[in-house]
């Protein structure tokens, strides 16, 4: 294998990257610099689920929180950990760039990590409940830079312009989600039982010197990606078009015409600053943004274009693009709550039921949850070997069928987790009366703990299809000058459905409360946890039907250049 490096050359769009010599395959020097970034996630995702995974047990164990106010802190911090990236993905597109972003942040999460590591492991810092809580806040900090950058980072390998690296393109998507899995689920089988079963200390150490050999394997292939230069605010063209559109509300569009597209006028689609974009195809969506390429008399009488009265076409297409994702963000919410609750009351249940392996080995209760990281390595090798060329034989698609189908699906396997959870729960309360052990919540019931693997399986199934859905859709539907903010609101769908679980939490407790049947009591034998899974499985149904309706509306992204295939208009009758 040639494993030279030739100089770093500019591409047409903007982006910087290592020429590949002719003798090596373009498309495998793509899946190689991918791939090696991909290991750089699978190292951060084993540090974070070292730390979520167990974070509900940790609480209550060692801090001695309440459940109900464990499992609001875990909602918390993931949903802080997950908005932080809408922050992270702006200062990536605006100003750093995805490549400088994700090595601050790194080194950012690092420390997090050693002060976690120090609180655990000193004596006089164990129970100090503010030192831990600012090394798992300043984690969230990494993780803001961290996760919109990478993923995209990655995906940025990959010429669109090219048929071929257009189709590993949406390959990659489903394999990078493997290398999380197989992150995830290793920190489950190794961090938690050495957390567990040797010591707290060790179990987050072991996690910081996977992100410290992450960041030195990310530094050794320096010279090999592919990287695109912050181009400003991104924000900045959004605010363009909503200013313009407003300035001409009241201008008549029959009279003066349509605005000429600045990419039409110029020498091959670059703007002014030395931009070059993409050209968008015109669509219906959104016609009032059309205002704002409308040259009315000032545009006219004006030498110099200012850019707060007049937008180029594909600028304000890329402004109806954000907005038409933002009903999908929406309507992907009560998805992200129910997933939530698999690492706060999930493991709440299975710490109640036998978990012992033989006569020696116990089952640590949060570990249940590498049933989902494996049903998501076998189902995502499953839909991308088997059900994608099975389907693509029907639509003609090259990714088989719609991101927004798969996305749906996901939506209602969340909807069929919470009622399978509901069903399980009530034979577990069931079991808890018939041996009388209602007032027993520290007595292990003579029930299985593998009774719970369909909901963990169940929610490995929700991801398959609408987490990795939304990865390709946040990126594929967002302007190219936007696609790390992009990955940050596909994230945030999950921080903010964590933060919806925690107040849904306490709703829920301060109506049960006052009727005198608690839901969510710290213990469960009494607790009403199958009713909870009951409601969030009918609000799960209607966000079904909102999801449909709103995704027959959506229009997908449509380019300037040909499309001789008919690939995009395949895309949307089937949406």
């Amino acid at each position: 294998m040639d494993n030279s490096v030739a100089p770093m050359v500019i591409t047409d769009d903007g982006l910087q990257e290592t020429a590949i010599s002719s003798k090596t395959n373009p498309s495998k020097g793509r899946w190689r610099a991918a791939i090696f970034i991909i290991f750089v996630e699978m190292a951060e995702r084993f540090a974070y689920y070292g730390v979520a995974g167990n974070l509900f047990t940790y609480l209550t164990n060692v801090l001695g929180e309440h459940t109900a106010t464990a499992a609001k802190n875990v909602n918390t911090w993931v949903g802080v950990s997950a908005i932080f990236p809408l922050l992270g993905g702006f200062i990536a597109d605006s100003y750093l760039g995805r490549f400088k972003t994700i090595i601050a942040s790194s080194v950012i999460y690092l420390a997090g990590l050693l002060l976690m590591t120090l609180s655990v492991s000193v004596q006089s810092l164990r129970h100090h409940r503010a030192v831990f809580f600012t090394a798992l806040y300043i984690l969230s900090i990494g993780e803001g830079g961290h996760k919109p950058c990478v993923q995209t980072f990655a995906a940025d390998q990959f010429d669109e312009d090219t048929v071929e690296e257009k189709k590993d393109k949406s390959s990659f998507f489903n394999w990078w989600y493997v290398g999380i899995v197989v992150g995830s689920t290793t920190a489950i089988l190794v961090v938690i039982y050495v957390q567990d079963n040797v010591g707290w200390g060790l179990g987050f150490g072991m996690l910081a010197a996977a992100v410290a050999a992450a960041l030195l394997l990310f530094l050794i292939g320096i010279r090999s990606y592919r990287r695109q230069r912050p181009v400003g605010s991104p924000l900045t063209r959004v605010m363009q078009v909503l200013v313009a559109t407003a300035r001409k509300l009241r201008v008549n569009e029959t009279r003066y015409g349509r605005g000429v597209c600045l990419e039409d006028e110029g020498d091959d689609g670059v703007e002014e600053g030395g931009r070059r974009g993409r050209s968008l195809a015109p669509t219906n969506q959104f016609r009032f943004l059309d205002k704002a390429t409308i040259i009315d008399d000032i545009d006219a009488s004006t030498k110099v274009r200012n850019h707060w009265r007049l937008c180029p076409a594909t600028q304000v297409e890329e402004v109806k693009l954000l907005f038409s994702l933002f009903p999908i963000w929406l309507s992907c919410l009560t998805f992200a709550t129910v997933i939530a609750q698999m690492s706060t009351y999930f493991t709440k249940q299975g710490s109640t039921l036998e978990r012992s392996i033989g006569s020696h080995f116990s089952i640590p209760p949060a570990s249940l949850q590498v049933c989902t990281g494996l049903t998501i390595l076998v189902s995502v090798g499953l839909y991308d070997r088997v059900l994608v060329p099975v389907a693509r034989k029907f639509t003609g698609l090259p990714s088989g069928i719609t991101m927004l189908q798969r996305i749906g699906t996901g939506i209602f396997f969340s909807m069929l987790t919470m009622v399978v959870a509901a069903l399980v729960e009530t034979k577990r309360i069931s079991v808890a009366i018939d041996h009388g052990l209602t007032d027993s919540p520290r007595t292990t019931l003579p029930m299985k703990i593998w009774w719970l693997l369909p909901q963990y399986m169940l929610t490995g199934m929700c991801d398959v299809f609408t987490i990795v859905g939304m990865q390709e859709l946040f990126y594929d539907q967002m302007p190219e000058e936007m696609r790390s903010i992009g990955a940050a609101l596909y994230i945030s769908t999950v921080g903010v459905g964590s933060l919806m679980s925690s107040a849904a939490i306490s709703i829920v407790q301060a109506i049960t409360s006052r009727a005198g049947g608690k839901w969510l009591g710290d213990n469960l034998n009494r607790a009403h946890l199958n009713y909870f899974y009951s409601v969030l499985a009918g609000c799960s149904a209607l966000n079904l039907i909102v999801y449909i309706w709103v995704a027959k509306r959506f229009v997908y992204k449509k380019t300037g250049y040909d499309d001789p295939k008919g690939e995009q208009k395949k895309a949307a009758e089937l949406a």
